[in-house]
């Protein structure tokens, strides 16, 4: 992939409601916003996670993975599940993303294939390269590691326990999370990997 990148510093700040499917006759708080996602994402949780997903469930097609991050964030937002046209502090350019997001769909499919990887490794670089191309307007990094534990979970394994509030400044381990993924950017997965064999 070519390296077009941004830094991973911080989660990408909320500054437009703008696509706000919830109810416009009273004015939501950041909290209630995040609270409201939290619900759509745990009726995916509950969908990909309750026991291993097959094949069919979760292909990691690149139709798949602009359809999961609709699941996760469509019941709140009207961009829920299409790939951004603006530019983000974080991620490639806007107008590579599309094409980036069927590159990883045609690795995974090739990284299967060939076993090129352990599947704690594969998960690892499925979650990495998701960060770096941040197709969305927002909700990358929790769509991120769901796709991981979806991996995992689809190829035996238990999935990881994020912390939703991951990348907030008062969480210990934002720092170590944040290395770990520019490590990874440097090619070096160790830190990374070993971040998804902390399961359930």
């Amino acid at each position: 992939m070519t390296n077009n990148t941004k830094p991973i510093d911080d989660a990408t700040p909320l500054d437009d409601i703008s696509g706000l499917k919830i109810s416009k006759s009273k004015s939501y708080s950041l909290k209630e916003i995040y609270e409201k996602e939290a619900l759509n994402i745990a009726n995916a949780t509950l969908k990909y996670l309750s026991a291993p997903p097959s094949k069919k469930e979760a292909p990691f097609t690149y139709e798949w993975l602009l359809k999961l991050h609709e699941e996760m964030f469509g019941d709140v937002w009207d961009w829920a599940g299409k790939v951004r046209t603006v530019e983000l502090s974080i991620g490639i350019k806007a107008y590579l993303v599309s094409t980036e997001l069927k590159k990883l769909s045609d690795d995974i499919a090739f990284w299967n294939k060939n076993r090129t990887f352990d599947v704690y490794e594969t998960a690892t670089r499925i979650h990495h390269r998701a960060v770096q191309i941040h197709p969305f307007k927002n909700g990358n990094g929790r769509w991120s590691r769901m796709l991981a534990n979806i991996y995992l979970r689809q190829n035996g394994l238990m999935p990881v326990k994020w912390q939703e509030n991951l990348l907030a400044s008062e969480n210990p381990k934002r720092n170590a999370y944040i290395q770990a993924l520019k490590k990874a950017d440097n090619s070096n997965f160790t830190d990374l990997i070993a971040m998804h064999k902390i399961t359930y």
